[in-house]
């Protein structure tokens, strides 16, 4: 008979194994996240008009990132079913498949990085912040082959529980970009004053460290060797594309249709002023932040289900995914909280502009309301992919994002329709209320397909 007493205890174990798995992957993608941070943070001392450029270049580059971040989070995924079931052997040759997808993924994004005008131009953004943004754009544009070979690198690791590295190469990533912006940005040491332009060379320094650091890692390391990923050149297999394509395209999908509402959004308010591009801007970049900590849950649960699932054990995979999805709104109580805290502090650490710093704070108000559905539905999605359920959620984001929230949020911020316009706040209630219709119907879907797994295990039996 299973007590609440013994829930617990399993719940409490199967807690710590998650964090171990997620927390330093957690401090990973806060590293990445701190360099967008400081970017735009020192970009913003400059000039409110480069914080701006900066703004709406990430508006672009952060949807590519995560759609290329996502189709290979495929890699995670058959990695961590193989080592799983003990196929270790297997591992190498999937991995070098892997990477050739990320080469054509590095060489589209470098392309589309380089060719961004057009987007700006159609969306009636100012002349100088067209000059900024694209200039921006091609200084990111040259590091954007080498993080996709990294991102492989990277989940080839996670799918093995190895996660620490990831984490450390991301914090000496960090801790060389500050630096970095402050020779490009401000031209120091006889660097050229580059402005909000410098951040981006600067970041696409970083990102050919991290590849190269990783590349050394998995080269040397005892542990990898067994893998003999780099023991020889192995042609295209389409065959193991096409099946990578297929699990990771729909993950690449739903990470681009959410963060790319996010950007969209910053984009349409481009048009409402510096002012308010900058203050939207210190909202969303600060509740990026805080959502590293239940996508990285989500990462560990996509781990950690993958593995109890290649194991045959579905009853296993259903217990961490409903201890995950719990965990993560624990963690949303607490960011929420200290949101609403501390606001004011928030919005100053970023500019001193008085009228930007308030706007913040008001959005803010809706970024801490934002955290609680928002754990529910990726916490959910990261237990589904352990399942290679992942055509149905981006479904589901797809109808969240781009059927509810921008239309909805297009109609109470931008015009008379509904109410009359509320700016950048009916925007943000239209990111609430999409949020709000798909956090349940990702935890019932979860639910579904944990319980048909666990059916179809014993019927096998």
């Amino acid at each position: 008979m299973i007590t609440s007493s013994s829930l617990l205890i399993r719940y409490f174990i199967e807690l710590k194994e998650l964090l171990y798995l997620s927390c330093p992957i957690l401090v990973a993608q806060l590293a990445i996240i701190g360099m967008s941070f400081t970017d735009t943070s020192m970009a913003g001392h400059y000039s409110t008009e480069d914080l701006a450029a900066i703004a709406i270049g990430t508006s672009i580059w952060m949807p590519v990132y995560l759609l290329i971040r996502g189709t290979l989070i495929a890699t995670t995924l058959m990695v961590a079913r193989l080592y799983g079931a003990g196929k270790s052997q297997q591992i190498g040759s999937l991995v070098r498949q892997a990477n050739w997808i990320a080469v054509a993924l590095g060489l589209i994004g470098f392309i589309f990085l380089q060719h961004t005008e057009w987007i700006l131009i159609l969306l009636e953004i100012s002349p100088l912040l067209i000059e900024k943004t694209t200039d921006y754009l091609v200084a990111l544009s040259w590091g954007v082959p080498a993080i996709c070979m990294y991102e492989v690198l990277v989940c080839y690791c996670e799918g093995c529980s190895k996660t620490k590295p990831s984490m450390i190469i991301s914090l000496l990533a960090l801790l060389v970009n500050i630096p970095l912006n402050y020779l490009l940005i401000y031209g120091n040491f006889g660097f050229p004053e580059l402005g909000g332009v410098g951040c981006g060379y600067a970041t696409s320094i970083c990102f050919c460290l991290m590849f190269m650091l990783m590349l050394a890692f998995v080269s040397f390391s005892n542990y990898h060797k067994k893998s003999d990923i780099f023991t020889k050149l192995e042609m295209p297999d389409a065959k193991a594309i096409i099946i990578l394509i297929k699990l990771g395209i729909p993950i690449g999908l739903a990470f681009f249709f959410e963060a790319g509402i996010f950007c969209a959004i910053a984009l349409v308010i481009g048009k409402l002023g510096t002012t308010i591009v900058a203050g939207h801007q210190i909202a969303l970049n600060f509740s990026s932040i805080t959502f590293m900590v239940p996508l990285s849950l989500s990462m560990g649960l996509t781990v950690r289900t993958s593995q109890a699932i290649g194991a045959g054990n579905p009853e296993k995979a259903a217990f961490i995914g409903y201890s995950g999805i719990l965990t993560a709104l624990f963690g949303a109580c607490i960011s929420a909280t200290a949101i609403l805290i501390f606001s004011e502090q928030i919005a100053s650490f970023y500019t001193v502009n008085p009228a930007v710093r308030a706007l913040a704070v008001e959005l803010l108000f809706f970024a801490a309301l934002f955290q609680f559905f928002d754990a529910i539905q990726i916490a959910s999605i990261g237990a589904l992919r352990g399942y290679k359920d992942t055509r149905i959620p981006m479904i589901m984001i797809l109808v969240a994002c781009w059927v509810i929230a921008l239309p909805f949020g297009y109609l109470l911020g931008l015009t008379d329709v509904i109410t009359e316009s509320m700016g950048p706040h009916g925007l943000w209630i239209g990111l609430l209320t999409a949020m709000l219709v798909a956090a349940p119907q990702l935890a019932v879907r979860f639910r579904i397909v944990s319980r048909r797994e666990i059916e179809k295990t014993k019927i096998a039996v």
